[in-house]
């Protein structure tokens, strides 16, 4: 009986925390279905005759902001960045686990030391030293993204290659394979669920990113987050309507694929962090 009572107090509790934290999400998503006015004046009023618009705001924010342009620039970020950070990071972090020299502790303790740097106090010296190094770009940024995404994504991959017999690989090396056999045809398989962990946790983070597109390559190439802020008219009015509509169709891409990826990132957090 008691075990009873708990479990249904803990399932109520979950109840309420789910709806605390899907409230906000509907609530943009049922205001970009409102006028500007209303979104202001009533912002948890439901549509209905007097302030309901269709896809207007849709096709207001869209052509304000050349919304399609920023979607290709976000994706093109997003996808190559992530890329290059699973891609770097998970032979950086096989290396460092397999070969223990003072030079791979240095570099595996400089790496996770990055992780506890905040953005703020390197955001100006790196906006400046991407402009010398001709880095204030969409390719260029890229290369900021792999440095910045470093730090968690080897403590996480080391952590699990940790809890990889050594025996796989010497199997594949008795058989012929170099080193970037072993890695790419024995290792890295083995790293899907931190890969895909990595991915999303990444993807989520360079998506949504404000502050970095914006001091790097600014208004040349606006991402998503950046073509949002331009709704922003004189004496700081907001066309919340569009706003609101922008906001649910940058949040959808990024839903979908945490939805289709989300059940490996409790395995995967848990398998980099058991020997991290």
């Amino acid at each position: 009986m008691k075990n009873r009572i708990t479990n249904t107090l803990f399932f109520i509790m979950l109840i309420i925390l789910s709806a605390v934290f899907l409230a906000p999400i509907l609530i943009v998503v049922v205001n970009s279905f409102k006028s500007k006015f209303s979104i202001t004046t009533e912002p948890f009023v439901l549509p209905n005759v007097t302030n309901f618009e269709g896809f207007a705001n849709y096709k207001t924010g869209i052509s304000t902001t050349g919304f399609p342009v920023s979607f290709g620039w976000s994706l093109f970020i997003t996808v190559f960045s992530v890329a290059a950070i699973i891609v770097f990071t998970s032979m950086t972090a096989w290396y460092i686990v397999r070969v223990k020299t003072l030079f791979t502790n240095i570099l595996y303790y400089l790496l996770i030391f990055s992780m506890i740097v905040p953005f703020q106090m390197v955001m100006f010296t790196m906006s400046k030293t991407a402009n010398i190094l001709r880095l204030d770009n969409p390719i260029g940024i890229i290369v900021i993204y792999l440095g910045f995404g470093a730090g968690l994504a080897v403590f996480m991959f080391s952590g699990f290659i940790k809890s990889v017999p050594k025996g796989v690989e010497e199997a594949a090396t008795v058989d012929g394979c170099g080193a970037l056999g072993v890695f790419w045809k024995i290792v890295f398989p083995i790293l899907k669920p931190t890969t895909i962990t990595v991915a999303i946790l990444n993807t989520m983070w360079i998506w949504n990113d404000y502050l970095l597109p914006y001091l790097v390559i600014g208004k040349d190439y606006k991402t998503i987050p950046v073509a949002v802020q331009y709704l922003k008219g004189g004496y700081g009015s907001v066309d919340m309507g569009a706003m609101m509509a922008l906001l649910v169709l940058s949040i959808i891409p990024v839903v979908i694929f945490y939805l289709s990826c989300q059940k490996y990132i409790i395995k995967g957090v848990a398998a980099g962090a058991v020997k991290g």
